[in-house]
């Protein structure tokens, strides 16, 4: 199965594990593959240098130099314009077209009441792992 992770997924679970440290676990044992954008990277390491999370940019950068060795990358080339109320999200439905994603695993309300987008499944981490059992 192939998955992209919603930046949120991911801050989620690097910072404070439950369900989706559970989803990034079943990336690291291998049995889904996950994917990233430069898109999601860059968004990802902007909000995780937020000052309220408390992090220095050299363990921002690991983290993020971590996650570059976990998932794998996609270059979109498609630029979509569906979700109008937060574009950033837009960049995650371009990662998993271009990845040929299954699904996207994500906490974030636009994505999630699209349901499907190009016969990608959008679904919370607890949908995602309910499907993994």
């Amino acid at each position: 199965m192939r998955i992209v992770c919603d930046t949120n997924v991911l801050i989620s679970a690097i910072l404070y594990g439950g369900r989706p440290r559970d989803v990034l676990e079943v990336i690291i044992e291998g049995k889904v593959c996950g994917f990233i954008s430069p898109a999601i990277e860059q968004e990802f390491q902007d909000v995780l240098g937020r000052k309220k999370f408390g992090l220095s940019v050299s363990h921002v950068y690991q983290i993020c130099q971590n996650l570059r060795e976990l998932l794998h990358p996609v270059f979109p080339k498609e630029t979509i314009s569906v979700i109008k109320e937060d574009p950033d999200d837009n960049a995650i439905l371009a990662c998993a077209i271009a990845a040929d994603a299954d699904c996207i695993v994500s906490g974030d309300r636009h994505l999630l009441d699209l349901g499907e987008f190009r016969d990608v499944k959008i679904v919370t981490p607890a949908e995602f792992l309910q499907h993994m059992k």
